[in-house]
């Protein structure tokens, strides 16, 4: 029986052993941490997300997570709502929020209901193991020493296994950073749960209400020229400066409940070559992508199907090495477009945003002739997110 090793128990790596496992394919899944409750994990499922979790069979596993859908979207400039678009946006389903780390721990469990799962938890993959130029296994931090027909590297966009392969991430020029803010929910936001985008005096933020019960969630982009103390800054009012004043009420009103913000430094990429003679890239391993419209966890279990469509039949039938390769390219040849398409949308959203959020005479006039305006942003912005939100290229589970 072919031995599958796959480092990484993210969103990638957890689905993808268990479409393998299901399959009587011999996995061993290890991940680094001793628990999933990591500093941030996105929570965003789109439509093309929900519809992989669907064909995985595992629409049933989410809804036994914490998991809250989106309303709609809605985007304030200076003051004024230019527009709000209500979910599923034509789609069969509604962007979902879901609670990544028991998302995670259950699919692990329904991994260790099969005789062909093993998971190593606690110990990070410290190398490749290699014989006669191809990757044949990996090395533990403890020493031990797993043989492989393949190893599948779903470790993130920081990934070892990347490192250790030799497998060249290309960057892409400007990093995104920013804080990660965690604060009590305002009434509306549970009643109507918006992602509301809010630009006024060079300054903005994204806020929603998670998958987790009771919280906001506020992402503050940080601008590179724009110091900001943050041990000092008063969030609350700083945040209160920029919204409505029911908003506004509310920041000032939790002012000592918003959590300490975590920050995050995207670095945004993609590997001209996945793979090599007994190892693959998959997810934000291959391709970190930006956090713009959640497109990393969606993308990650896009992979696990088109991974599993072609290398099952293979495994199954104890195919050669060489096979098994071969399918390694196709696997990034059918993925690659849609990987590259997906991040110039979200680089082209990334520059509309920044051209908004630094010039004021823009947001002056969209504020000014929102009611004249905003429906015809709204119909073009929509048609813009489409592909973001339904997948690019058609992903169907076929093994």
């Amino acid at each position: 029986m072919k031995q599958i090793v796959i480092v990484g128990a993210g969103p990638t790596g957890a689905a993808l052993a268990l479409l393998l496992v299901k399959r009587n394919i011999k996995v061993t899944l290890i991940e680094a941490a001793k628990s999933f409750n990591r500093i941030f994990r996105g929570e965003g499922l789109m439509p093309s997300g929900l519809d992989a979790i669907a064909q995985m069979e595992l629409s049933t596993i989410l809804k036994n997570v914490p998991n809250r859908q989106l309303d709609g979207w809605e985007f304030i400039i200076e003051d004024r709502q230019l527009f709000r678009v209500d979910e599923p946006m034509g789609a069969d389903r509604p962007c979902t929020l879901v609670s990544q780390p028991p998302l995670l721990e259950t699919l692990i469990r329904e991994c260790q209901q099969y005789q062909e799962f093993e998971f190593i938890q606690g110990i990070s993959v410290t190398d490749l193991l290699s014989k006669e130029d191809r990757f044949t296994g990996v090395k533990l931090a403890d020493g031990r020493e797993i043989a492989a027909d393949l190893v599948i590297g779903a470790d993130g966009r920081n990934s070892v296994i990347r490192q250790r392969a030799g497998l060249e991430l290309v960057k892409q020029p400007k990093n995104i950073d920013l804080l990660w803010f965690k604060l009590p929910a305002h009434d509306r936001f549970v009643k109507d749960n918006l992602f509301c985008a809010i630009a006024k005096n060079n300054r903005g933020f994204s806020v929603f209400h998670g998958a987790e019960a009771g919280k906001l969630h506020l992402a503050w982009v940080l601008s590179a020229d724009k110091k900001i103390d943050l041990k000092n800054t008063n969030w609350a009012e700083t945040f209160a400066a920029l919204s409505p004043s029911w908003l506004a009420d509310h920041f000032r009103s939790c002012a000592d409940k918003i959590e300490t913000p975590i920050k995050l430094s995207v670095a945004i990429g993609r590997c001209p070559r996945w793979w090599k003679s007994g190892v693959i890239l998959l997810g934000d391993a291959a391709h970190p992508m930006s956090p713009i419209r959640a497109q990393g966890i969606n993308m990650a279990f896009r992979d696990v199907i088109v991974t599993a469509n072609h290398l099952v039949p293979l495994l199954k039938a104890e195919a050669s090495q060489e096979a098994i390769d071969l399918a390694l390219a196709k696997i990034q040849a059918e993925r690659e477009p849609e990987i590259i398409r997906a991040q110039k949308l979200q680089r082209n959203e990334a520059i509309r945003a920044e051209l908004i959020k630094n010039n004021p005479i823009i947001r002056s006039l969209l504020s000014l002739f929102a009611p004249l305006v905003g429906n015809i942003i709204k119909q073009k912005w929509v048609k813009e997110q489409y592909e973001m939100r339904q997948g690019i290229t058609e992903v169907k589970l076929v093994v």
